[in-house]
């Protein structure tokens, strides 16, 4: 007789229930991704959007002896990320053998810190030089070649055209990844890791050792005429006086995108180049004589250098300024040239000082996934015990209880920054329906323009909740509501606004505003740490 379905159900069952069954197992936690959707851009970190908000330690910091000086000054800054440097010298210090020991460290403290972690390898180049590469690559210049200089000189810096310079950096990048992939792909305490710091040449344009003389005098390679839409011809007529530059920057794009491939074999997780910037001459942005090699690292991703990297380097996820100069003009300039639809804008190094502050709210409003200052830490070398970044600790304290939210915000092209420039105190925030109209500096008297502020240090950061409903917050600034061509207070009302907080992701209502609160603008003096959440309506 056939077996009915009934009676088969039953037999499976009671076999099924004498088979032991695994223990449930903990579900791993998403590996970092950089994401793009409509030209925005999302870190996402646990499968969602995540803002950095970062402090990067000074370079020899990362020793046993060291990060316990490290994390108070982090922690006192709100950070919820630390950058750190591993040394390829220290991890490889005979060909082959590697000590993964600051790897560990850096993973395990930054865990028992509650941080996430980004890693910066030093290898072949920091700061357009070799300074960080073992002393048996160091030892031996005929086996890993050197840049010659135009006179002959050969430089303290490795070849990007030495296969045997490019595969020894390889082999060691690749083995940390490797252990990476070990120790923290559960976890994801790494979320980011940066290949080299600021590549490059200091010293020369580019190699003119014979080989590379040869190269230089030939054609251009096929690949970079066909991703650049060049006519093809030697390096002199493609690139003009660009030519010197451009080949270094070709050879080391490539250099560095087979370090970062290999390492991405090991484990994938996104990778980062950042750069030394051509700066300007005097006060003017506009006026950049560059002078590749003695200005900065030639051959770096530079914004001249930009577009040859973005098609060379695929296997870097996103490109990163480091950005040492507080011109507001200059510093604008930069992060509009580096947001771009295929690269997400990320500040892995600025300055410290409190005239740096407020280009955080300048790179939120450029859909940044993070900014980081650098040089947080009690070794002395920037800072002393229990001292730090004042205003970008006033930052972190603002906008960390709520970076989650932000971070999704921002993704969904939801959220606008206003940051005082010299002369510009008032400003405008279009919302389509909706305007906000931003005012820096204290006090704010009826009928009179707003004072600004000594330093230009007021910002404002508002996003969209809803269609009448947004979240506010600032610093030395006031944001008042208005329908268009009306001022505000006309045809329009405040339903509701709500002084509060973020906790865990859900929002709590500490009082509401009203009266002198809100009846001229919701205002945030620099000795607060205030959102508001507001509702408005017409009539």
């Amino acid at each position: 007789m056939p077996i009915s379905a009934t009676r088969l159900t039953l037999a499976l069952a009671a076999t099924l229930a004498f088979v032991p069954q695994a223990a449930p197992q903990a579900q791993a936690v998403p590996a970092p991704k950089v994401v793009e959707q409509d030209g925005r851009h999302a870190l996402l970190v646990n499968g969602k959007p995540f803002l950095v908000l970062g402090a990067q330690i000074n370079n020899s910091s990362t020793w046993p002896d060291t990060m316990p000086q490290v994390w108070p000054a982090l922690e006192r800054m709100h950070t919820n990320t630390i950058e750190a440097p591993i040394y390829w010298e220290q991890m490889e210090p005979t060909p082959g053998k590697f000590d993964f020991s600051s790897v560990d460290m850096l993973v395990r403290q930054s865990r028992e810190h509650n941080m996430h972690l980004v890693i910066l390898w030093f290898g072949t180049w920091k700061n357009g030089n070799m300074h960080y590469v073992p002393q048996w690559v160091k030892e031996d210049p005929k086996k890993y070649a050197r840049v010659i200089n135009r006179s002959g000189e050969p430089l303290d810096v490795l070849s990007a055209q030495s296969r045997t310079n490019l595969d020894a950096d390889k082999h060691a990048f690749a083995a940390m990844m490797h252990h990476l992939a070990e120790i923290d792909s559960k976890d994801h305490t790494v979320i980011f890791v940066q290949v080299e710091n600021e590549s490059g040449n200091i010293g020369t344009p580019r190699d003119f050792s014979e080989a590379s003389n040869r190269e230089f005098a030939g054609a251009v390679p096929t690949d970079l005429v066909n991703a650049l839409h060049k006519r093809p011809g030697t390096w002199f007529e493609v690139f003009g006086g660009d030519a010197d530059e451009a080949f270094q920057a070709y050879y080391q794009a490539r250099y560095v995108n087979e370090i970062a491939a290999a390492g991405k074999h090991e484990f994938n997780i996104p990778l980062y180049c950042n750069v030394w910037l051509a700066y300007p001459i005097g006060e003017l942005p506009e006026r950049q004589v560059r002078n590749p090699g003695i200005g900065y690292p030639s051959g770096g991703p530079t914004v001249a250098m930009l577009p040859l990297w973005k098609a060379l380097a695929p296997s870097i996820d996103v490109i990163g300024p480091d950005i040492y100069s507080d011109d507001p003009g200059f510093y604008r300039q930069v992060i509009e040239a580096y947001a771009r639809p295929d690269n997400a804008l990320w500040i892995p190094e600025t300055g410290n000082g409190d005239s740096y502050a407020p280009y955080l709210f300048l790179a939120l409003g450029h859909g940044a996934i993070g900014f980081s200052p650098f040089g947080v830490d009690e070794t002395g070398w920037t800072f002393g015990k229990d001292d730090g970044p004042k205003a970008h600790t006033r930052n972190y304290a603002l906008l960390g209880p709520m970076a989650d939210e932000l971070a999704k915000l921002n993704f969904e092209g939801k959220l606008k920054t206003s940051v005082e420039l010299p002369g510009q105190a008032e400003q405008e925030l279009d919302f389509g329906p909706w305007k906000a109209s931003v005012r820096f500096g204290f006090p704010q008297q009826d009928g009179r323009h707003a004072p600004g502020t000594p330093d230009h240090s007021g910002r404002a950061l508002v996003a969209q909740l809803g269609p009448n409903e947004f979240l506010v917050t600032g610093v030395e600034s006031s944001v008042a509501f208005h329908v268009p061509d009306r001022l505000p207070g006309l045809r329009m009302q405040i339903l509701s606004a709500e002084e509060g907080e973020y906790v865990n992701g859900a929002w709590k209502a500490k009082r509401l505003w009203n009266g002198d609160q809100t009846d001229r603008g919701l205002n945030f003096h620099r000795s607060q740490n205030t959102v508001v959440r507001i509702r408005l309506g017409t009539f």
